[in-house]
């Protein structure tokens, strides 16, 4: 049996959910049961067979939601890893660093260019923090204070799935640790693995600690904690945006691309394109009066 949750951000009407069940049923899905959750903001619809069939005859159904297939067996999760740069938080770190130093366009553009999978990302990175060699280090502090945020939702997911779900939960970023390590105690995060940016008399030395966390040590960082704390691998959830998330997303049980590139949208097994992170929530059967709020 499988699970197709619908999260809109508009509303979910009856009518509505009896349209989806009749795409399901023409595309030999055979849907058994649905469920309006809160008020119409998300449904559940219980169905079997062909999950890959089910996503495709419901994505675009409806404006504004987004689709969430995947077995009901497995749909509670127990380990929760994520990317920070524009999945936990709204902004990319480095780019906001670079603004400082008066070269953010140029810098964004890389940036750009190694979330989309056309650079190798610890090359890119490595020659992006050379250009901020001699930057103040207190920018650092500057602009966490005035720029970064938690995107919506980030911290109810993540609080959340700690208290009521008991799971375990990681921010892993190729991002930076002075950031990553404020980041992850704000919203809640059980740990953080990140680069180290290095500092040289109070200025960036225009360097990175070796090894680089990228796209590897971000699927070892779930594979190995999935591993240590006995965790199934249909258990755990991963979200990100950009090409370096990709590798965990497609390890994971529950592979999600959040406002992602199109590489990564094409290839996880979920899309949120219009809803917040809560909509992880929902995926899990969580409705909205059981969360931790942030």
């Amino acid at each position: 049996m499988y699970i197709a949750t619908l999260v809109t951000a508009g509303e979910i009407s009856t009518g509505d959910l009896s349209s989806l069940c009749d795409r399901l049923a023409q595309a030999g899905c055979a849907p058994q049961v649905s469920v309006r959750i809160d008020g119409g903001r998300a449904a559940d619809i219980a169905f079997q067979g062909g999950p890959a069939t089910a996503r495709k005859s419901l994505d675009g159904a409806l404006a504004h939601t987004d689709v969430i297939v995947q077995p009901m067996a497995a749909r509670e999760k127990k380990l929760l890893i994520a990317d920070m740069d524009s999945t936990m938080i709204t902004v990319e770190c480095l780019d906001e660093l670079a603004d400082y130093a008066g070269i953010k366009d140029e810098i964004a553009a890389v940036t750009e260019r190694a979330m989309r999978g056309e650079l190798d990302f610890a090359q890119a990175l490595d020659e992006r923090v050379a250009r901020l060699k001699g930057l103040d280090a207190s920018v650092i502090d500057k602009c966490l204070a005035e720029r970064i945020r938690a995107t919506p939702g980030a911290a109810t997911l993540v609080r959340t799935m700690k208290a009521r779900l008991g799971a375990t939960t990681l921010l892993v970023s190729g991002g930076f640790s002075r950031f990553a390590d404020r980041v992850g105690v704000a919203i809640g995060f059980d740990r953080a693995l990140s680069n180290e940016l290095q500092i040289e008399n109070g200025k960036l030395a225009g360097t990175v600690a070796k090894p680089i966390v990228d796209s590897a040590a971000k699927e070892k960082a779930l594979l190995d904690t999935a591993a240590t704390l006995g965790i199934p691998l249909s258990q755990t959830l991963a979200v990100g945006d950009g090409a370096n998330d990709l590798p965990m997303i497609r390890k994971a049980g529950l592979g999600v691309a959040y406002r992602a590139k199109p590489v990564v949208a094409a290839e996880a097994d979920a899309r949120l394109d219009h809803t917040d992170l809560t909509a992880l929530l929902y995926a899990q059967g969580v409705p909205s009066a059981e969360w931790e709020q942030a």
